[in-house]
């Protein structure tokens, strides 16, 4: 299993312990690689470009808050991003809504977000009709 981590300056100390931390995966980071202050979009393409293309399987950005990589993210066709800060919303949006990239707040204590980055990964999409329609209605969204 690849994943893409993926942060901004308030995110790093974070990402670079859920990068250890994460040691049965092969992880990509796409930066940042420091404290110094960036611009989060940056770092929330990089990450979106690479699932996009398939290098990796799965995304997590970090940010102060989730909301702007998460924002960014969504952006990009493709890509379907949901801000979680506990473990069942990772399940969830994975099971129901077939997320393949999840953004959180650097708030969020770095052994919970090792939690919610496994479940994330280890839960597979429901494959449910209900769920499958409605992503589909989603994808369509993409294009108007």
């Amino acid at each position: 299993m690849k994943i893409g981590l993926a942060s901004d300056h308030r995110g790093y100390r974070e990402k670079k312990v859920l990068k250890d931390s994460l040691y049965m995966h092969e992880v990509i980071d796409y930066g940042t690689d420091s404290e110094d202050s960036v611009d989060f979009p940056v770092y929330a393409k990089k990450l979106g470009n690479a699932v996009q293309k398939g290098e990796v399987d799965y995304g997590v950005a970090i940010c102060g808050t989730g909301i702007g990589m998460s924002i960014a993210l969504n952006k990009m066709k493709g890509i379907y991003c949901a801000k979680v800060s506990t473990v069942s919303e990772a399940a969830l949006a994975r099971s129901h809504n077939d997320a393949n990239v999840i953004a959180m707040s650097e708030e969020v204590p770095t052994d919970l977000m090792f939690e919610i980055v496994n479940k994330f990964v280890e839960t597979p999409f429901s494959n449910v009709n209900k769920y499958i329609k409605r992503n589909d209605m989603i994808k369509e969204m993409e294009n108007d």
